[in-house]
């Protein structure tokens, strides 16, 4: 029922990874599809050996890009993108699976709980890189480590039916490399009425962190907020606030922001920031 989209580029050790935690902790199979930025790596190489369903280019064409051009090789239901240097915990599918019954409908977000060493929704550290990645503690302890349901995911690893996927045209190729292309993917769903943006506790991943985008992250974070801003008139961190609610506890649809006094004052000095951007 669900296709796994991942981009990765030059990032072969932790791609197998999390190739090796779908494998193995998956509750059903599902297909995987990977596109390979350069693969220079040996990434090119392990794909193919491998009969991995994949596309490719020759340079790293950005994550907005590198995605769009996976799914089209897309054949289930669902749509799950994931990063490279996640590792998935026992299970996932089946709680993913079991909300989409559930729910009875396709109009929906639905993301992970991600565990990271030093952020994420749960911070508890079980390795910062595949040196120190303690699998063993983690698959002992991860059912004990909890969050909560939350409102206003925007994260990978989510999930979305490919109908919905196709019908706002995936991801928006101007957020490239990558940086606010998940909150404008969630803003173009909201433009199309799903009010279902949640976060299931018990669909964990561990995540060690942006790899491939660490090195500039303030410059890259920069420019995407830009473009976000300048697109939709607001913020992502507006939009975070009084669309998404964010982190909060999960008590069903979201509804139109409550345009208070602090919403406008807020949306006001997004005003003044597009005015001098």
């Amino acid at each position: 029922m669900i296709s796994i989209v991942i981009p990765t580029y030059n990032n072969l050790d932790y791609l197998k990874l999390c190739l090796k935690s779908l494998i193995k902790n998956s509750s059903f199979n599902h297909e995987i599809i990977i596109h390979i930025n350069d693969g220079s790596d040996g990434t090119t190489d392990f794909i193919k050996a491998n009969n991995y369903k994949h596309t490719s280019s020759d340079d790293n064409i950005g994550l907005c890009t590198s995605i769009n051009k996976a799914t089209k090789l897309v054949s289930k239901q669902y749509i799950l993108y994931s990063h490279d240097d996640m590792y998935f915990c026992p299970n996932w599918d089946k709680v993913l699976l079991d909300e989409v019954k559930n729910l009875n409908h396709d109009n929906f977000y639905l993301s992970g709980t991600m565990i990271e060493p030093n952020s994420g929704h749960i911070v508890s550290d079980f390795g910062v890189d595949l040196d120190t990645f303690n699998e063993d503690e983690l698959l002992s302890k991860y059912k004990d480590i909890n969050f909560y349901d939350h409102q206003g995911t925007h994260f990978a690893p989510h999930l979305v039916s490919k109908k919905l996927w196709d019908k706002v045209g995936g991801f928006s190729e101007e957020f490239n490399p990558g940086i606010g292309s998940d909150p404008d993917f969630n803003m173009k769903l909201w433009k199309e009425g799903v009010r279902i943006f949640k976060g299931l506790n018990d669909f964990k991943v561990y995540h060690f962190g942006s790899l491939t985008t660490r090195k500039k992250i303030n410059f890259i974070q920069n420019k995407g907020d830009k473009i976000f801003l300048k697109k939709w008139g607001f913020s992502i961190k507006f939009f975070k606030k009084y669309y998404l609610k964010s982190k909060t506890k999960y008590e069903g649809p979201l509804h139109e922001p409550n345009k208070n006094f602090n919403y406008f004052l807020d949306l006001l000095i997004c005003k003044i920031r597009l005015l001098i951007t």
